[in-house]
């Protein structure tokens, strides 16, 4: 029997949609009819109490969640962890993220990322391999003992995956062009990060197949007068993606609205480069045998760096709206639409429309998550 969910504000790909009845059955959203539809009326109906109904937020980059870290866990059983502690804030696709490390660890990362895949974990849409082919002066919290520069076996290596999203972060200075094309040919989607690249660097890794921006503004050179550097070629460059973390630390509030203001409507998307504290108690983790602590929800490692968040999503949506002045609509698209456009995986997933996966999540009035479903199977959060 298929389930009708009514009574909620849905949002269309034109806005919200009131006295609209989303149809799931087999997994899918079957479709999106008026509540006196005799389709609705024949089915199992759930009543979402007038909340916000929205795409289920895709997340690019999640380092960590519920006390895992994906470097110290490279499992099945640790990327299951990771992805089950963010669906309680909204987040129904995620990309586990592997900050740079060992050979080895990246082949168990990608490992056990494809057998999570295979099993059907639920949200676990591909990897996002950050690193380990990054500059040493913008590595932030990355051990620069293992930067390298990827050979042929290494390229192979990197693109393996074979059964979902392969987002590869890297400096484009420190990358030969031919390396960046290959990895691009072979099914990834490369972004510029933790990189000291010039404005010319930059464009040259644009024009090699660079498609997007880890975090902007952070971990990369900023853009002054008399030299654009990574961040005004981002800003400048019209067909790339940038995602942004939204959680008033990373990035000050008036520099996000700049990007707003200079990238089109759709390519700047929302990240959380969350941590093992997201979904857990405990504020402390080890990366490369050192302690990194949150301390009033900042991250930092010893040295004082940024060292990722404890950001979930449903929070970074909630900050567009009361920080940047958002309205929802646009503040869920870039939780959603935009970066499953990003992804490539827009015919899938993103939006609220007819054959798409039945991936959704269900705000309150202060913008709670109240539920989610993946592939139609509804969750609520433990509070």
């Amino acid at each position: 029997m298929a389930t009708a969910l009514v009574n909620g504000r849905v949002l269309g790909d034109a806005g919200f949609l009131e006295a609209q009845a989303v149809l799931l059955e087999g997994g899918r959203i079957a479709g999106v009819v008026d509540e006196a539809d005799a389709r609705v009326r024949d089915a199992d109906r759930i009543d979402l109490g007038g909340g916000w109904l929205l795409p289920g937020f895709i997340d690019a980059q999640v380092n960590g969640g519920g006390g895992v870290l994906l470097n110290n866990t490279p499992t099945v059983e640790g990327v299951a962890a990771i992805a089950r502690a963010h669906r309680r804030f909204g987040t129904t696709g995620l990309l586990p993220t592997l900050i740079s490390d060992r050979v080895e660890v990246m082949r168990a990362a990608i490992d056990a990322v494809r057998e999570a895949i295979a099993q059907g974990v639920p949200g676990v849409l591909g990897i996002h391999l950050e690193g380990p082919y990054l500059a040493p002066a913008r590595k932030g919290t990355h051990d620069a003992g293992v930067f390298r520069v990827p050979d042929a076996d290494e390229v192979a290596l990197a693109t393996s995956l074979g059964n979902g999203a392969t987002l590869l972060t890297l400096a484009p200075e420190r990358v030969p062009a031919d390396a960046i094309r290959a990895l691009v040919a072979r099914g990834a989607i490369v972004a510029a990060g933790h990189t000291a690249a010039s404005y010319e660097q930059t464009r040259a890794g644009l024009e090699a197949g660079v498609r997007g921006f880890t975090h902007l503004y952070n971990a990369m050179t900023p853009m002054t007068g008399r030299e654009p550097g990574v961040v005004g070629a981002a800003l400048e460059d019209p067909d790339s993606w940038c995602g942004i973390i939204v959680d008033g630390v990373h990035v000050h509030p008036a520099s996000l609205r700049v990007a707003l203001a200079a990238k089109p409507r759709g390519k700047l998307f929302l990240v959380t480069d969350a941590m093992p504290m997201v979904g857990a108690g405990e504020p402390s983790f080890e990366l490369y045998g050192r302690t990194i602590t949150a301390v009033e929800g900042v991250v930092r490692n010893a040295e004082g760096a940024l060292a990722g968040s404890a950001l979930d999503m449903a929070t970074a949506v909630r900050n567009c709206v009361q920080l940047l002045g958002l309205e929802l609509d646009e503040a869920a698209r870039m939780a959603s639409s935009y970066p499953a456009d990003f992804l490539g995986i827009a015919r899938a997933r993103g939006r609220i429309a007819p054959g798409l996966a039945a991936d959704l999540v269900l705000l309150d009035a202060t913008l709670q998550v109240c539920a989610t479903w993946i592939a139609g199977a509804m969750e609520r959060p433990q509070r």
